[in-house]
């Protein structure tokens, strides 16, 4: 007789531009730290908030102004990430210096860093920067930086964002994640069967890891197939 263990899939979408997005990033780590059952595999998927953003981005205020009208309605929202951010150990920044931006060309980056083996890593390092550093992720200067560290040259990193065919695999993914019904994010699907909506608490993510694992190993001997009908 063989034990068998299967592996849990996570499948994030998510958009470097969300803070929520950071925010269910640690609830997610902060589940699988407590979880003792089965494999996770998280894998990470783009999405963009705002695709008609320009290359130059906006200003905290401009963008504050333009979504909602002014500073002052956002403030309850930014006191509140500032709140939740601290208690999973985020520092969140949402003073005069942060700036928004298109945040396509950090999904191109994303896609190779994927292929390459360090995409959760890159996930992080850009998130920070957006949200804890506020730097400017728009400037090529400051993405030369950070990739440097990943053993990239500058070259490689002009090469990956001007690159249209993987612009438009990232432009696929997120159309697909649209298709499937992902209309905000963060959005965690669980191996493909149960989806969670928002940055949830690890609670949650716990009971659904558990409702997926209720039989936690199967004993595999002599059987037939119900399908075949082998013996």
């Amino acid at each position: 007789m063989e034990m068998m263990t299967e592996k849990i899939t996570v499948d994030v979408v998510s958009d470097v531009a969300c803070p929520w997005c950071y925010v269910g990033k640690r609830r997610l780590e902060a589940a699988i730290e407590q979880w003792q059952g089965a494999e996770i595999v998280v894998n990470w998927h783009p999405y963009q908030l705002d695709p008609t953003m320009p290359e130059e981005g906006f200003t905290r205020d401009e963008y504050l102004v333009n979504k909602f009208g002014s500073i002052e309605k956002m403030q309850s929202m930014t006191d509140h990430l500032t709140t939740v951010g601290k208690e999973v150990g985020i520092d969140f920044d949402f003073g005069e210096n942060w700036m928004s931006v298109n945040t396509l060309h950090l999904h191109q980056l994303l896609h190779v860093a994927g292929q390459e083996g360090f995409k959760d890593q890159l996930k992080e390092r850009l998130l920070k920067a957006y949200f804890v550093d506020l730097d400017r992720l728009n400037n090529k200067e400051v993405l030369y930086s950070i990739l440097s560290d990943f053993g990239w040259e500058s070259n490689k990193v002009d090469l990956v964002i001007n690159d249209k065919e993987i612009a438009t695999a990232v432009q696929q993914q997120i159309a697909h994640s649209q298709k499937i019904g992902v209309t905000g994010v963060p959005y965690f699907i669980i191996n493909n069967k149960y989806a969670i909506s928002g940055a949830q608490p690890s609670s949650v993510f716990l009971e659904t890891f558990n409702k997926l694992t209720s039989l936690e190993s199967i004993i595999k001997g002599d059987s037939c197939d119900t399908s075949t009908g082998d013996c």
